[in-house]
């Protein structure tokens, strides 16, 4: 993963959600950091879901060596969770406009039981 987006992110730490997903499709963690409610009515196909009030305490469960895009409803609290994972020395990336520029891209928003979601 380092080789694809490590160069390129480092300097420009942010991607549209159409770059997320291919990020995704070559191996990266979509990590979801928001609240439980917000997560059981849509998410990502694939995201994990970690809320940035808990994600001090569960860095670790996240494999180290694979890039982390981040994401929550608009972009500014997955910028904070970013800039978190960033310290740890991570690749990360911020998905830029979050779950709501995941849908204008016509990207899939599903629940827990794989029926359509909505971003709230």
């Amino acid at each position: 993963m380092s080789g694809w987006g490590g160069r390129l992110f480092r300097r420009r730490p942010k991607a549209s959600a159409e770059q997320a997903s291919e990020l995704m499709r070559r191996g990266a963690i979509l990590l979801d950091v928001r609240e439980a409610p917000e997560w059981r009515a849509g998410h990502a196909p694939g995201a994990r879901h970690i809320p940035l009030s808990h994600l001090p305490a569960r860095m670790k469960d996240l494999p180290p060596r694979r890039t982390v895009v981040t994401v929550c409803r608009s972009g500014h609290r997955s910028a904070l969770a970013a800039k978190m994972l960033a310290r740890g020395d991570r690749e990360v990336v911020n998905l830029s406009g979050g779950m709501h520029a995941w849908v204008r891209a016509g990207l899939p928003v599903v629940t827990a039981g794989g029926r359509a979601g909505r971003v709230v």
